[in-house]
């Protein structure tokens, strides 16, 4: 049990007045503390983890081509930058250009391609996203973000070639 025990003072006074031990009973408040604290953990909820989906293919799987003028190649380089071209390095329809991840870097560009290949093919594009050696792991999940803000449905994370890097490097990337 706990209590709280004031001692008397000795005043210079007339009237000696004998006084009296205050005496309080804090069990009370000290359960009360314990509820409340037990309360709040038991109703507290913690953040859950974010996941985005990730559909890979089956390996074995029977591999179709696909045009070159529908496939957008994202190609991560270091510095958060990003160079990104339609169709093949050697023979591009959109031809390699660097940009960023802001809202007016990649995204814009996904969007603005995405409209070209639909307009033109009437079918729906297909994003590569190559991430490099000096490119950072954030850099790929703003990428996917991206993605899946600009609604593309089909994207594939693949390995960097040798000739995509040689493109990073003429940009300086």
């Amino acid at each position: 049990m706990a209590e709280l025990n004031s001692s008397p003072q000795n005043g210079g006074g007339k009237h000696k007045r004998k006084k009296i031990n205050a005496r309080v009973d804090l069990t009370a408040m000290v359960d009360l503390a314990f509820l409340l604290i037990t309360f709040f953990i038991m109703t507290t909820t913690l953040a859950k983890p974010k996941a985005m989906d990730l559909a890979m293919p089956d390996d074995g799987g029977e591999v179709m081509p696909v045009p070159a003028s529908r496939t957008l190649s994202v190609v991560l380089g270091k510095n958060n930058k990003v160079v990104y071209f339609l169709g093949e390095l050697k023979n591009p329809v959109i031809s390699p250009s660097v940009t960023d991840f802001s809202a007016n870097g990649i995204r814009k560009a996904i969007i603005e391609t995405n409209k070209k290949v639909h307009d033109n093919t009437g079918k729906s594009m297909i994003v590569l996203v190559k991430p490099s050696d000096k490119s950072q792991y954030s850099n790929l999940v703003s990428t996917l973000d991206e993605l899946a803000i600009t609604g593309i449905q089909q994207y594939a994370i693949v390995d960097i070639m040798p000739a995509d890097v040689d493109a990073l490097k003429q940009k300086g990337i």
